[in-house]
C-alpha cells in the first residue's frame, strides 16, 4: 500500500468515527474489481458488498421495527427498499467522500468511476461488511444508525406523501392519527383555494393551503410534521 492509499483509508476511518484493527479488510472494501483487472493479487469489493447488502437489511429492519410499531410488513417492507435503493446509497457514500478513497483500474477512472451511483452504493455495503467483520455487531449499527436514522426522521422517504409520513410519526409517539377539518375555502370556482388544519386529538397542530383538499392537506401535514420533529 502506498502513502496515498494509506492516507485515503484514514479520511475513510475518520468520516466513519471508526478505526479497522485489520486494514485489509478496509483495503478490500475500497478496491473495485476494474483495479484487479491491472493489477496482481488481492480481492476487490463484490463479496463484501454480497455480505454487506446484507448486514444492512437486518440493521435497518431492527431500526424500522422499532420507530414505527404501528406499521405492517408492506409499509416497512418499501421503507427498507427506499433506504438501500443506489440513490440513497450513492448520496451516504459521496458524504463519506468514498470515492476518492476507492482503487479503480484506469479506464475506470478516466470513466468517471468515483462518480457513478452504482459503484458508490456497492462499496458503501461492502464497506459496512468490512466493518462488521472487523469490529462485530456494535460499531456497523452505530455506523449504520448515524446514517440512516436521519433520514428516516426527515420524511424524505415519503417524498411529497407528507400525510403518509405524518401518519406514521404520531402513530409512533402517540398511538394516535391525525385528523383534517376544512378551514376555509376562498376564490371563485376556476381558481379555488382550499385552507386545512390539522389536529391531533383537539390540538391544532398547522394548518395548509392548496388548490384542492388533498393537496391542502398535504401542506397541512408537512407544516405539522415539522412541529413534531422540533418537539
Amino acid at each position: 500500500m502506498n502513502n496515498a492509499d494509506a492516507e485515503r483509508q484514514e479520511r475513510i476511518e475518520a468520516a466513519l468515527g471508526y478505526r479497522f484493527r485489520d486494514r485489509a479488510l478496509l483495503d478490500e472494501a475500497l478496491t473495485h474489481r476494474s483495479f484487479l483487472n491491472e493489477a496482481r493479487g488481492g480481492k476487490d469489493n463484490q463479496r463484501l458488498e454480497f455480505y454487506g447488502d446484507a448486514v444492512l437489511d437486518f440493521l435497518l429492519s431492527g431500526m424500522l421495527l422499532s420507530r414505527f410499531p404501528g406499521s405492517r410488513e408492506g409499509e416497512l417492507t418499501r421503507l427498507r427498499a427506499a433506504l438501500v435503493d443506489e440513490e440513497s446509497l450513492g448520496r451516504l457514500a459521496v458524504a463519506l467522500d468514498l470515492g476518492q478513497a476507492l482503487r479503480l483500474g484506469r479506464g475506470e477512472e478516466k470513466s468517471g468511476g468515483r462518480t457513478k451511483r452504482s459503484l458508490l452504493a456497492d462499496a458503501y455495503e461492502a464497506l459496512l461488511a468490512a466493518i462488521y467483520l472487523d469490529g462485530g455487531l456494535e460499531p456497523v449499527t452505530r455506523v449504520v444508525a448515524a446514517h440512516f436514522g436521519p433520514l428516516i426522521d426527515s420524511g424524505e422517504l415519503y417524498g411529497r406523501d407528507h400525510k403518509t409520513f405524518l401518519q406514521e410519526l404520531v402513530q409512533t409517539r402517540h398511538g394516535l392519527l391525525p385528523s383534517y377539518r376544512v378551514k376555509e375555502t376562498t376564490g371563485p370556482d376556476h381558481d379555488r383555494r382550499f385552507t386545512v388544519e390539522i389536529y391531533l386529538g383537539e390540538k391544532l397542530m398547522g394548518e395548509g393551503t392548496g388548490r384542492s383538499k388533498k393537496e391542502a392537506e398535504q401542506a397541512a401535514a408537512r407544516a405539522a410534521a415539522s412541529v413534531l420533529k422540533e418537539s
